[in-house]
């Protein structure tokens, strides 16, 4: 009965966030307040609460209880390999960039890790805020191999690097590897987006290869977790 006891707490809750019910930014019942509702131990209630929290229903804010997030969020692709710009214009949102930095210096043990360079390596950092519909809710930090990518500016970073490599440079964009975390704020975050009372951020580190196979460039984006929802396609492959 106790399993049936949180997935019925969960379908109810999840039905109430789909049906608009409950809006984005409501506070949910405390723990104990759900527990004594369903008449239910607070580990029932807790396992309901984390199902709702994986799916993306609600926020969990330590010391101070789950709040409905957003669930008409916009689809980012997992595996496609797509500009800001184009994501923007399929969005069909306002949209623009906020160049924080573009510099070039040597790459450091970080970059130089990510892109398999010696750390006095010359690379471009650039870091921009992404804004849509006026709130600022992607952090992007790029690093390119300088010795593939020579020159970069600030209005370059403010359009599209990938039109200025692919149609100035002739650089060949293949392929990319990605690795999705969830991951405490920093200061940088706090200090770059507009958070508001959230802890957590999804971060997507991105490995991107040329025709060639030869790694080229290392990103870490970083997104507003109650605006994104991260979609694939999968087919099942019979053996």
């Amino acid at each position: 009965m106790r399993e049936n006891k949180f997935l019925q707490i969960y379908a109810e809750y999840s039905g109430q966030i789909q049906s608009g019910e409950l809006v984005p930014g409501s506070k949910l019942p405390s723990e104990s307040e759900l527990a004594e509702a369903y008449s239910t131990s607070r580990e029932t209630v807790r396992k309901a609460l984390n199902l709702l929290f994986r799916e993306g229903y609600i926020n969990k804010i330590k010391g101070r209880g789950s709040f409905v997030l957003d669930i008409a969020r916009m689809e980012f692709p997992v595996t496609g390999l797509i500009s800001f710009r184009e994501m923007s214009e399929l969005l069909a949102v306002p949209a623009r960039t906020l160049v924080e930095e573009t510099v070039l210096a040597p790459a450091g043990a970080y970059a130089a890790t990510q892109l398999q360079l010696a750390e006095d390596a010359q690379v471009w950092r650039v870091i921009r805020a992404r804004e849509i519909a006026e709130e600022r809710i992607i952090l992007d930090k790029d690093y390119f191999r300088a010795d593939l990518v020579p020159f970069l500016s600030k209005s370059i970073a403010e359009g599209s690097i990938y039109d200025y490599l692919e149609q100035e440079l002739g650089l060949k964009i293949s392929y990319a590897k990605k690795q999705i975390t969830v991951e405490p704020v920093t200061e940088e975050d706090r200090r770059l987006l507009d958070l508001n009372q959230d802890t957590h951020i999804v971060v997507v580190r991105t490995y991107v290869y040329l025709e060639d196979t030869v790694l080229f460039q290392y990103t870490e984006s970083r997104h507003r977790l109650d605006k994104f929802q991260f979609v694939e396609f999968a087919r099942r492959v019979r053996r």
